[in-house]
């Protein structure tokens, strides 16, 4: 998204459509899970009453749960309906897809961003 290579968001949890680490996307992502975001309780509380429950663990599916802090690849729909909801968590630009920019604003984003570790 800022006209370099797409950073990794996450290998642990492992994240992205692909499951690569990457918020990378295909023809089959209906999704469009390409914003890369830092979990906040506030965001996870909001997914879960939103009928997206990213904390409670799925073992058959390899998935242990989300907890702040946690970098996880976000549907950019879901992202900015929690921004306009005031619950949006923390971008990493240099991990967001620029398909982002298809369905979220650059200017909100950055508003959301945070300083590369």
């Amino acid at each position: 998204m800022l006209g370099g290579p797409l950073a990794s968001c996450s290998t642990d949890p492992l994240t992205g459509f692909f499951r690569d680490g990457c918020c990378r996307t295909g023809d089959d992502d209906a999704g469009t899970h390409t914003v890369c975001a830092v979990m906040t309780a506030e965001f996870l509380e909001f997914t879960v009453r939103a009928g997206n429950d990213l904390v409670t663990p799925r073992p058959q599916w390899g998935f242990a749960g989300l907890v702040a802090g946690d970098r996880w690849c976000l549907c950019a729909a879901r992202w900015l309906e929690a921004a306009e909801s005031g619950r949006a968590p923390p971008v990493v630009l240099e991990a967001t897809h620029e398909k982002t920019l298809a369905i979220v604003p650059l200017d909100l984003l950055t508003r959301h961003a945070v300083t590369p570790a």
